[in-house]
């Protein structure tokens, strides 16, 4: 087989694998098999289609931390949900930011992530879909979320826990494919969360370069302080 027949099957396996990572319907099991198969080609595979969703989501991360918060990066606590095989990470770690912490729901990408030697801690085995029962509550000053809010892994509502683990006055940074907000109706979850006085909306970057041509929407929320009842009182 010729070099440019075999660059051509390769990349055409990594839409495939892409493509079929989109249909996993949330299912822990169903996408814990399919990453532990796709662990050791992925970065491999999504970086041949132009992945920019880590990138991104970092930079801005660098945005918000210069715009809003008083402490250094070395001294910024970071939570990478969802880090995959770390790229979110060595992005951050790239801006100067220290204290990373990570999770996964695959063991085989969170042992990747871990091989990158950026994180503080990555665990595995973690499922946004359900109760971070391993985070305690405002433990973390930015949340940053890539790839993660996509069709056939997880919840708008996951949106909720990473709300719980970051700080009052703290941020979340979330990629949002475009294909999921319609399919997921994200816009309409975000919009409940805000009106529940869960998150704050600072900024959305709208319909930006995500992975080959598919493109996504950046978030970027505020976690609220905290009112107490007297407070709201008037008292």
């Amino acid at each position: 087989m010729k070099i440019i027949d075999q660059q051509t099957t390769l990349e055409q396996v990594a839409r495939q694998r892409i493509k079929d990572a989109l249909v996993l319907e949330g299912d822990a099991d169903r996408l814990t098999h399919f990453y532990r198969g796709w662990a050791g080609a992925y970065d491999v595979d999504v970086g041949g289609e132009g992945y920019y969703g880590p990138m991104i989501v970092a930079e801005l991360a660098g945005a918000v931390q210069a715009a809003y918060l008083s402490s250094e990066r070395t001294a910024i606590t970071i939570l990478d949900a969802g880090c995959g095989t770390g790229l979110v990470g060595v992005q951050l770690e790239r801006l100067g930011f220290r204290l990373i912490d990570g999770f996964d729901l695959s063991k085989e990408m969170a042992e990747k992530a871990e091989q990158t030697r950026v994180y503080r801690h990555v665990r595995d085995c973690v499922d946004l879909n359900g109760v971070l029962s391993e985070y305690a509550d405002a433990g973390y000053d930015i949340t940053v979320c890539c790839g993660v809010f996509t069709l056939g892994h997880v919840r708008p509502d996951g949106l909720r826990e990473l709300a719980r683990v970051t700080r009052p006055k703290g941020f979340i940074i979330t990629s949002i494919r475009k294909s999921y907000a319609e399919a997921a109706f994200f816009d309409d979850q975000a919009r409940r969360l805000q009106d529940e006085g869960v998150l704050l909306l600072a900024q959305c970057l709208s319909n930006g370069r995500y992975v080959a041509e598919e493109r996504a929407d950046y978030w970027v929320f505020q976690v609220p302080e905290k009112v107490s009842a007297a407070e709201g009182q008037g008292l």
